[in-house]
């Protein structure tokens, strides 16, 4: 009402505005001088001025009703699906590669989406997925899922495995390696459980022999820096190898085991307009990876 009257001028205009009466106008702002024990308005026949005290207030007024202004915008666009927070688990190459390019192009394209990102290696984004503690998890495509049916996939990219070598390694140098020749290595690997282990457990026996797995890592920065020690050999997905001495990389030859990265979903979600809007960014992202 002080702010109306202000606008204004006069307490009957004020309360033609608020579709009030003059005199529940005159009671209100009688109450909210008594409230605040200092004189607030003064009059001068019809009209009624502010005094200092009632032109901070209203300072303050417009600052209360703005917040009232963003938080009626904020739900109406939340109803409407255009606003609201989108939780993303996923890998770290993969929240490098595709989820903060994917933030930056929101912020464009669809300003009210609030991505919140949580680093999730190996699946284990999948079962976050499945208890509802995500929206969206990026994670890597394996054989036997028992989730298949009740998520939605969004391929995002497929990158190769190269082979990363110790410094002096007979095999440095070469356009590219067989993985036969490193039957006799020791090798990096990471955990069990991780998919990448079983692409390059099955690549292997693939080729002849089993690795033989002395140091684990679900790290790809710490298996490149233990292979840097000396201490084997390690299959590294292309986009991991940022950071890492490319002059100890080396493309595997034939057909090398592949990554294949994908945004999963719960079925039913996935027409949800915010989680729309995250998938359409995330697959944008995900075509400059490919090429």
């Amino acid at each position: 009402m002080l702010r109306a009257l202000a606008d204004h001028g006069t307490v009957t205009a004020a309360g033609q505005a608020l579709h009030l009466t003059p005199s529940a106008v005159s009671q209100q702002l009688a109450a909210l001088e008594s409230e605040v024990g200092q004189e607030l308005l003064r009059r001068k026949g019809r009209r009624v001025f502010l005094t200092q005290a009632g032109e901070l207030l209203v300072e303050h007024a417009d600052a209360v009703l703005a917040e009232v202004d963003r938080a009626e915008a904020r739900l109406a666009a939340h109803a409407a699906g255009t606003g609201g927070r989108v939780a993303v688990a996923a890998f770290a190459s993969a929240i490098t590669q595709v989820v903060a390019p994917a933030i930056t192009a929101l912020r464009v394209s669809a300003p009210g989406v609030t991505v919140l990102v949580r680093d999730a290696e190996g699946q284990r984004s999948l079962p976050l997925l499945l208890d509802g503690e995500i929206d969206i998890a990026i994670a890597m495509r394996r054989r036997g899922d028992d989730a298949e049916r009740r998520i939605v996939r969004d391929p995002l990219y497929a990158e190769p495995f190269d082979a990363v070598l110790p410094p002096g390694h007979p095999l440095l140098g070469r356009a590219e390696v067989a993985l036969a020749d490193l039957a006799d290595a020791e090798w990096v690997v990471p955990l069990p459980g991780n998919p990448c282990r079983d692409v390059l457990v099955v690549a292997c026996e693939s080729a002849g022999f089993t690795p033989k797995v002395t140091h684990v890592s679900d790290d790809f920065a710490a298996e490149a820096a233990l292979v840097a020690a000396g201490v084997g050999v390690a299959l590294i997905p292309r986009t991991a190898l940022r950071g890492v001495d490319l002059a100890r990389v080396v493309p595997v030859a034939g057909e090398p085991p592949m990554r294949r990265v994908f945004a999963a979903i719960r079925r039913g979600r996935e027409t949800h307009p915010l989680v729309s809007a995250v998938r359409a960014a995330l697959s944008a992202a995900a075509e400059k990876v490919g090429s």
